[in-house]
């Protein structure tokens, strides 16, 4: 299959199309308005539903109700949008009800602005509604690895039954690149025989989608069920990529777009004799820890970077355990550092004039 040169929104869009998605609620907000304005044109051609929801809320209760008839369903947002869907992603998630979320994160707090940013990060990996939950974070660093990640995501989450969010910033649904739709290694889903779908084959117990259990003994089976499968998907999904690692000295962290300019830092940094790599999570749910401790037991030190005031390197400074220090370095109010800048950070975390 040819590459085709695409804005990273609307590969996304494509990517959930050739996935089989075949549904999409949402509401327009910068700088993810491309999806919806590529699925609406999209989806009907394929004889799907595109549907701009009132309000952010109703969008993802549209994905409850689709998503629990068994079809594959995406919604997207951006960064204050998102936090409006919390409640319905809380449901969803204890519910059992697999689909399919792209946050492409813009600079805040508040409304703040439509720059890129990777404020959302405690948001996503943490719970961002209430109760004992998670979701599947996927977090990709290119348009190609974004359409990859919206594809191999409708798979996790029908694996699995649980939400999968696609966590990418402003400047992954922005830019422009090749991109590729390739299919995902088949997986063994499992059937559908949870979906609501009418209740006209009496020999099958009514398909009740719920997250309301009164009795204690009823909401802790299901929380038990839920913490087991999050440990599965812990053993099975969990996804770093080293760059440069064998005989680093010092480790970045970074993960999305700042993870692709440290690349570049750091090739510049190989150069002066600086010897540097990169551990760069995936999946920031469930976080790579076990990369970052053993990378702790042989390097001097670790550098985080983020657009943020500093969120992933908490989970950095777990994982390392206080072996190594965990330096931080945080682009803020939408600014991208430049791989000089970062550069500059590693110099100092060697001590190099």
């Amino acid at each position: 299959m040819a590459k085709k040169l695409m804005k990273g929104s609307e590969a996304i869009g494509e990517a959930a199309i050739q996935a089989g998605c075949r549904y999409f609620f949402g509401y327009p907000i910068t700088p993810q308005n491309e999806i919806p304005e590529y699925m609406s044109r999209r989806l009907p051609q394929e004889g799907g539903c595109f549907l701009q929801a009132e309000s952010e809320v109703a969008a993802i209760n549209m994905v409850y109700g689709a998503a629990g008839s068994g079809a594959r369903v995406m919604t997207s947002s951006s960064s204050p949008g998102i936090s409006l869907k919390q409640e319905g992603i809380s449901y969803i998630a204890c519910a059992e009800i697999p689909c399919v979320i792209v946050n492409m994160m813009r600079v805040g707090p508040g409304l703040g602005g439509i720059q890129p940013a990777q404020g959302d990060y405690f948001q996503a990996t943490k719970g961002g509604g209430h109760g004992d939950y998670h979701l599947v974070v996927l977090a990709p660093s290119t348009v190609q690895e974004a359409a990859n990640m919206v594809m191999e995501g409708f798979d996790i989450a029908d694996t699995y039954r649980i939400p999968v969010m696609v966590l990418g910033d402003g400047m992954i649904g922005q830019i422009m690149e090749p991109v590729e739709f390739v299919p995902p290694k088949k997986r063994e889903v499992p059937p559908k025989t949870w979906a609501a779908t009418g209740w006209s084959d009496k020999s099958r117990p009514r398909a009740i989608l719920n997250s309301l259990y009164i009795e204690p003994e009823e909401m802790k089976v299901v929380m038990d069920r839920l913490l087991e499968r999050y440990e599965l998907i812990k053993k099975n999904e969990t996804r770093v990529e080293e760059f440069m690692t064998e005989d680093a000295e010092y480790i970045i962290a970074a993960y999305g777009t700042t993870a692709r300019i440290a690349k570049s830092a750091i090739t510049k940094a190989r150069a002066q004799g600086i010897k540097v790599g990169l551990i760069r999570p995936i999946t920031v749910w469930p976080f790579p820890y076990e990369a970052y401790s053993k990378a702790a037991d042989r390097v001097k030190g670790f550098l985080d970077i983020e657009l943020s005031t500093g969120q992933m390197v908490e989970d950095v400074r777990l994982a390392v355990a206080g072996k190594k220090p965990v330096e931080f370095y945080g682009k803020l109010g939408g600014f991208v550092p430049s791989a000089d800048e970062i550069l500059e950070q590693i110099k100092k975390m060697a001590e190099v004039k």
